[in-house]
């Protein structure tokens, strides 16, 4: 499991094998049932995620009980409550198993330790973060500009691997339309 994080930071900064055996001693592997919270809204957010394998949802509860999706992680992929992790605060979403996953966890201070010990870990996360912002930004303006019709072909442009594995009510949620309007989208 750490060779797959291993091959996923090496896509942006090399490390050698000591600057790697560092780095690995930050995490802490944990696997989870399908349908388990990783934290659910007013916990404690203790770490960041990278997932080794399987799927997760993040999810907003609004004041009328209705679950928004707001992303979804498959392997290879970070996932946490930001906000409340970087500020260690409460989380305001919660994180969920679609699937049996398993995850490798970063807590703040190994975050912390690992950006201020090694430029290129803190040049990757940058990296990351960048790239998070902007696929943030592509989502609302996706749910601003386009049509369900477009919201659907571009996630199925982006995310081909995960259209077979997200449910399509929770793909319905995530695109903002009912599961009717994405049945006529088939």
């Amino acid at each position: 499991m750490y060779a797959i994080l291993r091959q996923h930071i090496e896509k942006v900064v090399a490390l050698t094998d000591d600057e790697f055996d560092f780095v690995a001693a930050q995490f802490v592997n944990k696997k989870f049932s399908r349908r388990q919270y990783l934290f659910q809204e007013d916990e404690p957010v203790h770490f960041t995620y990278f997932v080794i394998k399987g799927l997760l949802k993040l999810t907003l509860n609004d004041e009328a009980g209705d679950e928004h999706i707001l992303a979804f992680a498959m392997e290879d992929w970070w996932e946490s409550d930001f906000q409340a992790f970087y500020r260690q605060s409460k989380a305001t979403m919660a994180l969920q198993c679609l699937e049996d996953t398993e995850v490798l966890c970063l807590s703040l201070d190994g975050y912390n330790n690992l950006c201020s010990k090694l430029p290129a870990m803190a040049y990757f996360f940058l990296t990351k973060a960048n790239g998070g912002h902007i696929s943030a930004q592509q989502r609302i303006l996706s749910l601003l500009k386009g049509n369900a019709a477009q919201r659907y072909e571009e996630f199925i442009k982006r995310y081909p691997s995960l259209v077979q594995r997200v449910p399509k009510r929770l793909l319905a949620s995530y695109l903002g339309v009912s599961r009717e309007t994405l049945s006529r989208l088939y």
